[in-house]
């Protein structure tokens, strides 16, 4: 019984941890830059963030694009792990700060020696 018990409560705080996720950083986010409008949601045991929409084409990016990101929570609204930009057959290390009405992304390579930040604002 006491193993049972256990067992309800890790799958509990699982649950609430997948649904704070779900809060912080499911939906529809646009570039800072104003070049791309995502979506970012489960896809999978992983989480996509898809690409919706895109004003210049020239650097490659088009709509349907994915990155496709495997992540755990650090602490509140933080979360780390890889990236694959199956595209362009990139991994990349990132982190996912969930801000009010934002998101900041660090996506880094090169043994973390190259990075980029970039924000996003809540879209509708």
């Amino acid at each position: 019984m006491r193993g049972i018990l256990v067992s309800v409560i890790a799958w509990s705080f699982a649950c609430s941890a997948a649904s704070a996720n779900e809060i912080a950083i499911q939906g529809k986010w646009r570039r800072e830059d104003g070049n791309a409008l995502v979506r970012i949601a489960p896809c999978g045991k992983n989480i996509c963030a898809t690409n919706l929409w895109i004003r210049d084409t020239s650097n490659g990016e088009e709509v349907g694009d994915k990155l496709v990101m495997s992540l755990t929570p650090d602490k509140t609204n933080t979360y780390s792990g890889n990236a694959y930009d199956p595209k362009r057959k990139l991994n990349y290390s990132i982190v996912v700060t969930a801000r009010k009405g934002g998101l900041v992304t660090r996506g880094c390579f090169v043994g973390k020696l190259v990075c980029k930040d970039v924000s996003w604002t809540a879209a509708n």
